[in-house]
């Protein structure tokens, strides 16, 4: 079984777009994912939310009982983690969260996709960021990163502290930046300069499901995890 955690250098970088279209595109292999943690969700914006995304992408009716199943920790404010929960009087229990993520991999059938939030760096409580809630996983990490001016630094910086985790980079994906003036081609190639033997791929905005396809057997096709056994 494969299993992977998909983080980013930011937010509204890519992560569920990814993570969506490589659902669609496995769907007869039985993809599944989760994203424990979300935040900016109201009713108001719920149909466009994250959750909802990658719901629909599995083929599954929305619902109260299937937004609880992937996504139990829900926050209105479109803040980090702490500061959303820290709104509503809650804090996210990080204990609860890693088990929470261990039993959804292992109950999968299929390739298993933990989406974070944020990026590689946020807090989620007072004492743990998205790299520990990675770190306890132990998943090979898919990092979604843009093709925006400043990218290029937001990546290697990310991938620095990934690697300080000693957390392997499944791929490095370039989710293309809508009006961004940075040659994809040359910040490609600038990426895998200096990524040593991370695979970086690109994808567009209106990827098709053969290059979410590519994608998976080019980069994440091969890559088998399980969860690690819990650590005294």
């Amino acid at each position: 079984m494969a299993a992977f955690f998909v983080t980013s250098t930011g937010t509204d970088i890519g992560k569920t777009y990814v993570t969506a279209g490589l659902l669609r595109c496995l769907r007869r292999e039985g993809a599944s994912a989760i994203k424990p943690v979300a935040s900016g969700f109201t009713a108001e914006t719920a149909a466009a939310s994250d959750p909802v995304v990658l719901l629909e992408a599995m083929g599954e009716a929305v619902s109260e009982d299937t937004l609880a199943r992937i996504s139990p920790w829900r926050f209105a404010e479109p803040l980090s983690p702490d500061m959303a929960a820290a709104r509503e009087g809650r804090v996210i229990d990080y204990d609860a969260l890693i088990e929470f993520c261990r039993a959804g991999v292992m109950r999968a059938n299929g390739p298993c996709f933990v989406e974070g939030v944020g990026g590689v760096m946020v807090p989620l409580d007072a004492r743990h960021t998205v790299r520990d809630w990675m770190a306890a996983l132990g998943l090979p990490v898919v990092l979604v990163v843009g093709s925006y001016l400043g990218t290029i630094s937001h990546t290697l910086t990310a991938l620095d502290v990934l690697a300080r985790a000693r957390l392997r980079v499944a791929a490095v994906v370039v989710n293309e930046t809508k009006e961004s003036g940075v040659p994809l081609d040359e910040t490609i190639a600038v990426l895998r300069r200096f990524a040593g033997a991370v695979p970086v791929a690109s994808l567009g905005r209106d990827a098709s499901e053969a290059q979410f396809l590519q994608l998976w057997r080019q980069f994440c096709g091969e890559a088998q995890s399980t969860v690690p056994p819990e650590s005294d």
